[in-house]
């Protein structure tokens, strides 16, 4: 990738009148942010004391949550969709998703004054179909997974010629994506370690384009899920490669091939290429939201994640970019269990009493000077494998962690009782 300015400051040439994949330089990033003025807002900079403690080193949080329509999304779509011709506006434009580029597509074209029709998965959150249709998009449900979504999206293209716009693969989108790294060199000129969500590759290409131009310096790392990661494999192979099986709660970077022109840059600009497992991702998002009040979907979380796993493996100042908040409620119910669960917040126990009346509240009476909350409790007297007088006691308990949870392991063996499980 070369970088330069030989267009005058501030200009944006349109991918249209560039061709298919012209090479990006930091002036088509500048002139995106100019585009994007009044439209995406410039999203806080939030210290994190805990983050800080725990790396050694000053962690800040980019928090594109807080963005309008909840993420990045709307830079990206918003400066593909002003760069169209007024052909191509007529025409309307189509998009796929299951929630984040799907608003930022419908938000988008409605500032601009053109029609957008929306492809979302059957099974796609209600509050996202909700809120794309709020936005102004003609929301159409098909398909019960993204890439079936997507092809009758692109069928739909074909059809009515409306303007297919891809979720990260085109350079206006990489170009409005990477106006976010603009404004982490702004509001954290001392950064040294960028750290950004990963699937198909539009705002880490877009940031590590922004970023390495100005300050080759600062380390731009990728942070995938380990159940949908897809660049290790392809950068092990040189080239896009496709991921037969994708499983993990952060839809947001649930992509299974790089794109065409998303992979070079990301293999030239992005220095490490990092994956997160299914309970890193819950512990950082249950931690966004304790610590630093925060709500932030799996996918956005996955930088925490990164920090989580390894936090003395980053050099300071570090940016964490949380790329995006757009959660179902049932999810993160769900998800929340699971970062309590992770966190050992939780203790699941089998004990076996004697069957007498009494020895259940006895029971009861240590975990609570034990101080272990309560959740549920199984009673099962008729399992053969018992003795006459003997029962088991199956117990969900609430902790505050995992020295806490030996705490009461060793409570209840001090009185007396044997934990089967």
């Amino acid at each position: 990738m070369t970088f330069g300015t030989s267009r005058p400051s501030g200009s944006f040439t349109s991918a249209s009148s560039r061709g298919s994949a012209p090479a990006l330089i930091l002036d088509d990033i500048r002139g995106a942010q100019k585009m994007l003025t009044g439209v995406a807002r410039m999203t806080a900079m939030e210290g994190s004391r805990y983050l800080t403690h725990l790396v050694g080193a000053p962690v800040h949080l980019k928090c594109e949550n807080l963005q309008r329509t909840g993420s990045f999304k709307l830079r990206g779509a918003y400066v593909r969709i002003a760069g169209l011709s007024p052909e191509e506006r007529a025409a309307g434009v189509v998009a796929a998703s299951a929630g984040n580029h799907a608003q930022g597509v419908a938000l988008a074209s409605t500032l601009l004054g053109v029609r957008s029709t929306v492809f979302m998965p059957l099974a796609a959150p209600l509050p996202k179909v909700a809120a794309t249709r709020e936005y102004g998009a003609q929301v159409r449900l098909h398909g019960q997974v993204v890439d079936e979504t997507l092809a009758a999206a692109q069928e739909y293209a074909r059809e009515t010629g409306a303007v297919f716009i891809h979720p990260f693969d085109h350079p206006d989108i990489i170009a409005g994506q990477g106006t976010v790294g603009l404004e982490i060199l702004e509001q954290c000129p001392e950064v040294r370690t960028i750290l950004v969500g990963l699937g198909g590759g539009g705002l880490a290409a877009g940031i590590a384009l922004a970023v390495k131009a100005v300050r080759p310096d600062v380390t731009v790392i990728g942070v995938q899920a380990e159940g949908a990661a897809a660049y290790p494999p392809s950068l092990r192979a040189g080239r896009p490669m496709s991921i037969d099986e994708q499983q993990t709660m952060a839809d947001g970077i649930k992509v299974g091939r790089p794109g065409e022109i998303t992979f070079p840059m990301i293999r030239d600009l992005v220095d490490e290429v990092r994956t997160v497992s299914e309970d890193e991702l819950s512990s950082a998002l249950l931690l966004c939201l304790e610590r630093a009040k925060l709500v932030v979907e799996p996918a956005g979380a996955s930088t925490v994640a990164a920090l989580l796993s390894t936090p003395k493996a980053f050099r300071g100042p570090v940016v964490a970019v949380l790329s995006g908040g757009n959660v179902d409620p049932l999810l993160m119910q769900r998800i929340l269990r699971h970062g309590m669960a992770a966190a050992g917040r939780y203790l699941g126990l089998r004990l076996r009493i004697t069957d007498r009346p009494g020895a259940l509240a006895t029971l009861l009476g240590v975990l609570s000077v034990a101080d272990a909350n309560i959740l549920d409790v199984g009673h099962v007297r008729t399992d053969p494998r018992l003795g006459l007088t003997e029962a088991d006691v199956e117990l969900r308990l609430e902790t505050k962690g995992p020295e806490h949870c030996a705490d009461v392991e060793a409570a209840l063996r001090e009185a007396g009782y044997t934990i089967l499980g």
